[in-house]
């Protein structure tokens, strides 16, 4: 029997040794291959990313995603494995073959982490056959001739308002969130130019002047949520999900809830009130194509997301480098002096058009890289190293690819003294300049609002510099030095506010 036991014990003692050391060797293993054997194996990169996508999880959920990876540009050169299956260029020849040639890689498993709703979004479909029902319904109002037609007198009517607004504000001697305006202008242009009936952000700015009750747009709490969306960006769907099912649980957030009410009940109602015969805006399009109102209504909480987050931020970043540069500004009103530049289209006039192009480059409104899946038959790709040798790369289908934003627009060898707001750049720009600027995506899957965005745009720096409402103003808060952002995909700005405060005359 003492035998027996004995026995026994060992038995059990080796078994818990299996069961500690099987894991440790499969890991060990897994480590191994990955370094030396994947078919990665060969792109430069720190061993740690090549080993676990834990890193880069962890780098996009902190918020310094972009700033990370640069780093590694900077030491490896613009091919960097930023994970095991995973890739990061910043050199922009790279850009055509990716996102444009014959229609550009598709997207990666990780967009659908944002669908609204369980609904594919334009924006987060995988399956282009998907996507293209629903674009091609809608594709028309983007087109810079529908814009001209039909929305440029409703653009023109919402800055007009924002900016009689932020002069009534520069006279508080209080300091001023233009980001928060920059966002009451976008969405109030998205809706009502796009669903035909305004949400009404600027009547809350007129509204909360006369209450004097400084609280956000009601939207804002909405569009912070979707924003903070982008730090589990890259997570497997499943982890995503889990997360989704068990933070509002575990964290309930009233105001969130609030505006999500607040915006679904706005989508439901403009959904509802279509006429299918006569209406031509973009739910009555959708409904037609044969899309559920209940998919129509998400569609619609999609566009007012992104039209509102992405120009509020280009538009907070463009006030915030004009305040910061008076001389800059100067030039924009002088350019603007004439009765011919003042009323002509703003899109032709050199120095704006500079402006507008330096703001979208500098404000980091989805500074992240774009992924793709390489196709199934590989890429090639040939680059220069920073030793100055040609060195060329094969990456096999699967592989996870792309460019950030961040790093081409603050490429030192295409754009000189990247961090300098410099409009005359754009005066005379090189053929890298204008491949490498892409605040909106390229190709196929870029932005299908991008006419609409810069069209906002134009018009509201116009007014700025024909209005003088900058003259006096200057930065202040947290962001007086410079733009502090959340390197998520959708950027975050820390206390959701660009300030400016104004100079008592």
């Amino acid at each position: 029997m003492g035998l027996f036991a004995d026995l026994l014990a060992i038995a059990a003692e080796e078994s818990l040794k299996i069961l500690l050391v099987a894991p440790l060797a499969t890991l060990s293993i897994y480590f191994f291959f990955n370094i030396f054997f994947h078919p990665l194996s060969k792109v430069p990169g720190p061993w740690k990313a090549t080993i676990s996508p834990l890193w880069l999880w962890y780098h996009s959920y902190a918020g310094d995603e972009t700033t990370s990876v640069e780093a590694l540009h900077k030491i490896y050169g613009p091919v960097v494995r930023i994970g095991p299956n995973d890739v990061d260029i910043s050199d922009g020849a790279a850009l055509a073959p990716i996102y444009s040639e014959k229609g550009g890689f598709l997207k990666t498993a990780c967009y659908s982490n944002f669908d609204f709703d369980g609904h594919p979004t334009i924006f987060s479909a995988l399956n282009p056959a998907h996507r293209a029902v629903r674009s091609k319904a809608v594709v028309s109002m983007f087109s810079p001739a529908s814009i001209r037609k039909e929305g440029d007198q409703i653009l023109r009517s919402c800055v007009d308002r924002l900016m009689a607004h932020i002069e009534n504000e520069a006279a508080s001697g209080k300091p001023v969130n233009i980001l928060n305006m920059g966002r009451c202008l976008a969405l109030d242009a998205v809706t009502e130019y796009l669903l035909g009936k305004t949400y009404g952000g600027i009547a809350e700015l007129e509204a909360s002047r006369s209450t004097s009750d400084s609280s956000s747009l009601s939207a804002s709490e909405f569009v912070d949520t979707f924003v903070a969306v982008g730090r589990f960006f890259l997570l497997p769907n499943w982890i995503f999900h889990a997360l989704e099912w068990a933070l509002p649980k575990v964290f309930p957030d009233h105001k969130v809830d609030e505006s999500m009410e607040l915006v679904t009940k706005f989508c439901d109602q403009v959904v509802a009130e279509t006429d299918l015969e006569k209406d031509q805006t973009y739910q009555a399009r959708l409904l037609r194509a044969g899309i559920s109102k209940e998919e129509a209504a998400v569609q619609c909480m999609d566009l007012m997301f992104a039209g509102t987050d992405s120009t509020g931020m280009n538009f907070g970043a463009i006030c915030w480098h004009l305040a910061q540069s008076p001389s800059i500004y100067q030039k924009l009103k002088d350019e603007l002096a004439s009765p011919e530049a003042s009323q002509g289209d703003p899109q032709t006039l050199p120095y704006l058009r500079g402006v507008v192009r330096e703001g979208l480059r500098m404000s980091m409104a989805n500074p992240t890289r774009l992924p793709r899946v390489v196709p199934p038959n590989g890429f090639s790709f040939t680059t220069k190293m920073p030793s100055g040798e040609t060195a060329s790369f094969e990456f096999p289908g699967g592989t996870w690819i792309g460019c950030a934003p961040f790093s081409l627009h603050f490429n030192e060898a295409v754009f000189p003294n990247p961090h300098k707001f410099q409009p005359e750049r754009w005066l005379e720009p090189s053929e890298e300049m204008l491949r490498d600027a892409i605040p909106f995506g390229l190709g196929p899957r870029q932005c299908i609002a991008r006419n609409l965005a810069s069209s906002e745009l134009f018009w509201a720096v116009r007014a700025l510099g024909i209005s003088g409402v900058l003259d006096g103003a200057r930065t202040t808060g947290l962001m007086k030095d410079g733009i502090i952002v959340d390197e998520w995909f959708n950027s975050k700005v820390p206390g959701h506010a660009i300030e400016l405060i104004w100079d008592s005359s």
